[in-house]
């Protein structure tokens, strides 16, 4: 990198994210989705009624947990060995999924006006903010108050509510009655815990890590407190092994793994379609011999990119920024050879990106396709009407989005899953494309296209554990060291809105900053209200904002879109996301939408500007991690600024802090369905 350069002299980085069709905005097509999932989870919950199959000589912790599953399944509660080891039951082939094409809603239900306010009065009774009687209404359903009455905690399934709070409700409704032990919060306890479990990634639990968690929440008994949860049908129970039995007596060594439904079964059903486009032929779309000629035609490994995804109906491609040119080759070529290809991005800021490099119209995002507002549509059977899907930014894929990718596509199409393996995984519970490539179920294909130049050379270091000096002649790597958080704020209004326009001629719209966290004194929210000062100063007539802002709305959680404030009216904030216009109603101003010069990390993700500030103060440190800082310090075209406070935390974080482990379990049930399996 190139010596720190003196206050008056620094440089910085940009931001973005998707938008809203004009018939079918991105909030709905998010909702569209979610109605698709919740039909497939029932088919999936109607498949696990029938009896589980299992060995008949099955003696000891085996035969016990096998009595735990079926007792589940007929009503009972399982007993206490639940928690100990046996042998997994062989879990049945999905039938074909069912196919439909989306029906997309006008919006989402508000519940009816007597549900809040009989659930307004229950909370005022018990001391809790009256403000949490429309969230309440929404997430327990019309007999919301009813169930809060009987059970307290349930309170607990409003988002941001937390224990401590769903304690101190019920000890105002319950009195004497509410303790510790209450068998209704050790329940309420389990599920939340596994929901912050899928908000970190984890698509299960082993019971053991869940047990000791509720053991920190107080719960006395936490194993009881499982078993009640999965009696009730409030979680699932899961067997899966972990090695050879060592003799034919003995009995095969299982880990026991408790999970959310949705969680749980989307991993499921993305199983068995990745098998089945594994295992079915593509389709004749193209003569051997033109695929070949493509393939001919291509450089390097976009000729190996173009030849495997000839024959194979599940491919994956790794590379940073350069190697998107492999993807656009395959596409390209498919075109040529008259097949239905598309491609899907992250964000509508990837789309465009891409968009560049491929003839014709056939880039949407993943939202979109999936919910028909952007793409080719669905055939009469409901599948997406694709020969060929390239999903691009494809680490970003979670379980749930990708189940039902795979489920859309008809037999016979091809997926190739493309994406950078060092950047941040998914914002949503598992990690998709990781374990896709430790499985090794399919072929993978490497690019051997570097991404060029100092900022290339300082990446690929990164992503390999090294902290690389890099030569940056043009100043395209700036450090710029701070000693405390006041002026790591000062030196990044510097760098945006002077240092890098004067320095480089890039302008400061075009310049996004990365922070690690919205919260602390150098957090996107101090940052966003300097740069708002300097860069768009106004009294915030609407919320807050005023025209001009950048913004970064999210229609969805973990979803986040980049935008511009062009106005507001009655109907609520007007912004203009990737050239559309969305207006977000004002009652849900507040909750959606940020100011957008200061990002985190995981809002960047699939987009790119052509100057990023990373700025990291020194209370990042435990923030930091190898797959945080490559994705960071890899948001940037042509120049990156680092304003550094950490010392030597960044080095050892990049050396020594990989990305942290997901409890999944997507290998383990794609494993028997694939070719040689049975032998």
């Amino acid at each position: 990198m190139s010596t720190p350069e003196t206050p008056e002299e620094p440089r910085s980085a940009d931001d973005g994210t998707p938008a809203e069709g004009a018939q079918v905005s991105e909030a709905e097509a998010e909702l569209a989705a979610q109605r698709l999932e919740r039909e497939r989870i029932e088919r999936r919950k109607a498949e696990r009624q029938g009896p589980i199959e299992a060995g008949a000589k099955l003696s000891g912790t085996a035969a016990d947990l096998l009595a735990a599953v079926r007792a589940v399944e007929s009503g009972e509660k399982p007993p206490a060995t639940v928690f100990e080891e046996a042998r997994p039951a062989p879990r049945r082939p999905a039938p074909e999924p069912v196919r439909r094409a989306p029906v997309v809603p006008e919006g989402p239900a508000a519940p009816a006006e007597g549900t809040v306010g009989e659930v307004r009065e229950v909370l005022t009774r018990g001391g809790a903010p009256a403000a949490l009687a429309a969230p309440a209404a929404a997430a327990l359903g019309e007999d919301a108050a009813d169930l809060l009455r009987e059970d307290p905690w349930q309170l607990l399934r409003v988002p941001g509510v937390r224990p401590e709070q769903a304690d101190g409700f019920a000890r105002a409704l319950l009195g004497g009655e509410a303790g510790p032990d209450d068998e209704r919060r050790g329940r309420a306890l389990t599920v939340w815990l596994l929901e912050q479990a899928a908000a970190a990634g984890h698509t299960v639990l082993e019971t053991a890590a869940l047990t000791e968690a509720l053991g920190r929440q107080g719960v006395l008994g936490p194993e009881d407190a499982v078993r009640n949860a999965i009696a009730e049908g409030d979680v699932l129970v899961f067997q899966d092994a972990v090695g050879e039995a060592v003799g034919e007596d003995e009995e095969q060594p299982v880990r026991v793994l408790v999970g959310l439904e949705h969680c749980a079964l989307a991993e499921e059903s993305l199983a068995d379609g990745l098998a089945r486009l594994i295992n079915s032929a593509p389709k004749q779309d193209g003569a051997a011999e033109e695929w070949e000629r493509a393939a001919s035609a291509a450089e390097g490994s976009a000729a190996d990119l173009i030849r495997a995804a000839s024959g194979h109906g599940l491919v994956l491609h790794t590379g940073g920024e350069a190697a998107l040119a492999e993807p656009a080759a395959l596409l390209n070529a498919a075109h040529g050879m008259g097949l239905r290809a598309w491609a899907a991005t992250h964000s509508p800021v990837g789309r465009e990106r891409f968009a560049s490099r491929v003839d014709g119209p056939a880039v949407a995002t993943v939202a979109g396709l999936l919910s028909g507002a952007e793409g080719p549509g669905r055939d009469p059977e409901g599948a997406l009407a694709v020969d060929l899907l390239v999903v691009l930014d494809a680490p970003q894929l979670d379980v749930e989005t990708a189940a039902l990718l795979s489920e859309s596509l008809p037999d016979g199409a091809r997926l190739v899953l493309s994406g950078d393996p060092a950047v941040l995984w998914s914002v949503g519970p598992g990690r998709v494309f990781a374990d896709l490539l430790a499985a090794r179920a399919c072929p993978q294909i490497a690019s051997r296209r570097p991404d060029p130049g100092p900022l290339g050379e300082l990446v690929s270091g990164i992503g390999v554990g090294e902290l690389l000096q890099v030569e940056a002649p043009e100043k395209e790597v700036v450090i710029v060291p701070v000693r405390d958080a006041g002026e790591a704020v000062h030196r990044t209004v510097q760098l945006v809105a002077d240092s890098v326009p004067r320095a480089l001629g890039v302008p400061a719209e075009e310049t996004q900053v990365i922070t690690p966290g919205h919260g602390g004194a150098v957090g996107t929210r101090v940052l966003n209200a300097a740069l708002k000062e300097r860069l768009n100063p106004g009294p915030g007539r609407f919320a807050g904002f005023d025209p001009g802002d950048r913004v970064a709305w999210s229609p969805a959680p973990g979803r986040t879109l980049p935008g511009r404030v062009v106005g507001a009216d009655g109907q609520g904030l007007r912004l203009d996301c990737a050239g559309e216009t969305v207006v977000v109603p004002r009652d849900r101003v507040e909750q959606t939408v940020r100011h957008g010069w200061a990002l985190t990390a995981h809002q960047a993700v699939g987009a790119r500007w052509p100057a990023a500030v990373v700025v990291l103060p020194g209370d990042a440190v435990p923030a930091l991690s190898r797959p945080w800082i490559y994705t960071a310090f890899s948001r940037a075209d042509r120049h990156l600024s680092v304003v550094h406070g950490v010392d030597q935390a960044l080095q050892r974080a990049v050396a020594e802090v990989p990305a942290k482990p997901r409890t999944t379990r997507l290998p383990v049930l794609l494993a028997p369905q694939l070719p040689g399996a049975a032998e």
